[in-house]
């Protein structure tokens, strides 16, 4: 059958989502800006022109076509599963052409969860150890996965900020998932990362090399790729909670493994709630004190950044291979504590360009 050949050689999979995404962005960017879904200029942009921002839309579509074709209902209750996924995007698209409030667009996340977590039952159900716990109840395992897709979403959603920075972001932890899947023999989990690469390449260069036809992720696409991610992650976990890969393969220190490959997201969103919440600020204002906006104070433009930032993750994922079957302390503990170090020195050269007269502060 063709669709065998094409699952035997999956990599073609990626191949026809980039093509239908090919197909479908023209289609996404000439709507957004008849119907005015755009972003214009503001204090928080560094773009100039009303450039749109429903980028998110093709992403989806042609990823959503792609799994269609090839693996359809081959994941356990995969309609739950695309219809939180399908939801999720809506949201983010409300969001983009509306604003949402948070607690509107909180809502709106834990209704999408809701599919993925109580209708299509893929949820964290182990500890692996962690504060001596292994197994947990059902009600504690809604409410843990329903925290860790809501942080993961949003973390997700803030570090989109400069060109192709969530894009290759997605692109990178996608294709850690895909090829761990795939050597697991986990076929039908390792096509959704395959196909996921697929949408989110074309999109990566629409946004970063696009002129005329420039095109935002929005949140329709952040969202969206935050809610796979979670997916990915709750598999990664479970898989290796209940032995069902290989001895070579096994990740003890699962959970902090998964932490550690989205570590720029994460350490982000939690350094800059953080410094928002000493400085008496809601943590769900904007500002400009995340990662890429310091790197950009330094002098590089947002391709060298988002590049900075895809090399650091590898340097983490890196870390999260070298250290899965570690104490999961002390994996959390280098990954954090390495993160923390990062930081530190890129303030450092802050404070020296500002010291220099090179920058100034904001």
């Amino acid at each position: 059958m063709i669709q065998s050949f094409f699952i035997e050689h999956s990599y073609l999979i990626g191949l026809i989502s980039f093509v239908f995404g090919l197909i479908g962005m023209p289609v996404v960017v000439r709507i957004a800006k008849v119907k005015g879904f755009v972003v214009r200029p503001n204090k928080r942009m560094s773009h100039t022109g009303s450039i749109p921002n429903i980028g998110g839309v093709n992403i989806c579509f042609s990823f959503i076509l792609t799994y269609l074709l090839f693996e359809y209902n081959q994941l356990n209750q995969s309609q739950f599963f695309m219809i939180g996924l399908f939801a999720i995007m809506i949201v983010g698209l409300i969001d983009d052409v509306l604003v949402l409030t948070p607690t509107a667009k909180l809502l709106g996340e834990t209704l999408a969860g809701i599919a993925l977590i109580g209708f299509a039952d893929l949820r964290i159900t182990h500890l692996h150890g962690l504060f001596g716990i292994t197994e947990i109840g059902v009600i504690p395992s809604y409410l843990i996965s329903l925290f860790i897709l809501i942080a993961i979403i949003n973390a997700v959603n803030l570090i989109d900020g400069i060109d192709g920075l969530a894009s290759g972001l997605g692109i990178l932890y996608c294709l850690f998932f895909a090829i761990y899947f795939g050597l697991a023999g986990e076929t039908s989990w390792s096509i959704l990362g395959i196909c996921m690469i697929g949408a989110l390449a074309v999109f990566f260069i629409y946004n970063v090399f696009g002129h005329k036809e420039k095109i935002f992720m929005g949140d329709s696409g952040s969202l969206l790729l935050g809610y796979l991610l979670t997916a990915f992650v709750f598999h990664l976990c479970e898989i290796n909670a209940y032995g069902e890969v290989s001895e070579g393969l096994h990740m003890s220190a699962a959970p902090a493994v998964a932490i550690c490959v989205l570590t720029v997201p994460i350490f982000d969103t939690i350094r800059v709630s953080l410094t928002r919440i000493k400085k008496h600020r809601s943590p769900f204002l904007p500002d400009k004190n995340h990662i890429h906006h310091l790197l950009l104070r330094t002098g590089l433009n947002h391709i060298q950044t988002t590049c900075v930032l895809l090399s650091v993750s590898v340097l983490f994922i890196g870390l999260a291979i070298l250290g899965r079957n570690w104490n999961m302390w002390v994996l959390l503990i280098t990954d954090f504590g390495l993160a923390t170090a990062l930081t530190l020195i890129l303030w450092r050269v802050i404070n020296k360009k500002m010291a220099n007269g090179e920058i100034v502060n904001e």
